[in-house]
């Protein structure tokens, strides 16, 4: 028999290797699309579970895999709904996602590395090294646990998925490209990538890479200034990737998707906070067709980053407005939970 530790998690075979492998055995092929519809669709974490495959082929399944499965360590719930779900790993490492209600929509917020390896100031997880990429599985898993909070605390399904919780998608490129065509897919969880948003630091030819793949899901760039110098200070990594490298980029997206980009970006005081910065976001905002969306500072404590005065703010979104780009001011949600945008760093 092989070692537990040794076994393979079927769930990082395709459709096609969990075909073969029922036919090695003597079994029928049908055998894998019910095995993969019980992993996928349905989500289940024992062999057991899987009532219409026989008890001696369920056995012979325990016996040459697992199902290396999340579970929900804590989780906490904010004054204002939000729940943060600190999820344990297989391997015991941790990180969180978060499930963020609104009126109209119910929205995810996943994450796709433990840890980070980018040095962004002004964000707790930025603070962790990064440990490991988050296997397909484990991305799948955290939007079928808060899928199934959704239902359970607001008896209301799902609505949207983000990719902006701990690590750089982009930096787990195939891992996560790969959990989400599971969510998309008709045999996963169904759901519409225009329902899907992955948000970057910004990192040039992995934004092409997208756009030669063609991916359908929506992509949000991290940007916080439109000047190479303010944005070096709060992201060290505009250094290797400056802003004209991004727009080259991101040009190159919109000529192959045809789709807008939508810019994140939170306005601190004393860093960015002056007409200058907002000219320049204005001037970056029309290298092709976006929308911003302003984004409330969540401090982490050692108190060089403060949010902007409202005045700040709102000088913002006039200038954009007059330029007929489209602005949202986002409040962010969970802070008293450490939920909130940039505050995910396994305090607990």
């Amino acid at each position: 028999m092989i070692a537990e530790e040794q076994k393979k998690d079927i769930r990082r075979l395709s459709r096609e290797q969990v075909t073969e492998y029922f036919l090695s055995i003597g079994e029928k092929a049908f055998r894998a699309k019910q095995v993969y519809e019980w992993l996928w669709k349905k989500a289940v974490k024992d062999f057991d579970e899987m009532t219409n495959i026989s008890i001696q082929t369920r056995k012979q399944l325990k016996k040459d895999f697992v199902i290396n499965q999340i579970a929900v360590d804590q989780m906490q719930r904010s004054s204002d709904g939000t729940i943060k779900n600190a999820i344990k790993l297989y391997d015991d490492k941790v990180v969180e996602s978060v499930l963020i209600p609104a009126k109209k929509r119910i929205t995810a917020c996943v994450s796709s590395q433990v840890g980070c390896s980018l040095d962004c100031n002004f964000c707790a997880t930025a603070r962790l090294k990064r440990m490991r990429n988050l296997n397909p599985d484990e991305i799948y898993d955290q939007v079928v646990a808060i899928k199934d909070q959704s239902e359970l605390y607001f008896d209301r399904p799902l609505t949207n998925i983000v990719f902006m919780g701990m690590g750089e998608p982009l930096l787990n490129y195939n891992n996560v490209l790969a959990a989400i065509d599971k969510i998309t897919n008709p045999k996963g969880l169904g759901m519409s990538p225009k329902r899907i948003t992955l948000s970057t630091v910004g990192i040039p030819k992995m934004i092409k890479k997208l756009a030669d793949d063609e991916v359908k899901f929506n992509l949000a760039v991290s940007l916080h200034s439109g000047i190479d110098e303010v944005r070096s200070r709060v992201m060290p990594i505009n250094d290797k990737s400056p802003l004209e490298d991004l727009a080259d980029s991101l040009r190159y997206w919109y000529e192959k998707t045809q789709r807008k980009v939508t810019y994140e970006y939170v306005v601190w005081r004393g860093i960015n906070d002056t007409e200058k910065d907002a000219r320049a976001l204005v001037k970056f905002c029309k290298v092709i067709p976006s929308k911003v969306n302003i984004i409330e500072y969540n401090p982490i404590d050692d108190g060089e980053f403060q949010q902007a005065s409202v005045e700040a703010v709102a000088m913002y979104k006039v200038m954009l407005e007059q330029n007929d780009i489209v602005v949202n001011v986002r409040h962010s949600r969970g802070k008293d939970i450490d939920a909130a945008c940039g505050q995910l760093a396994n305090k607990n």
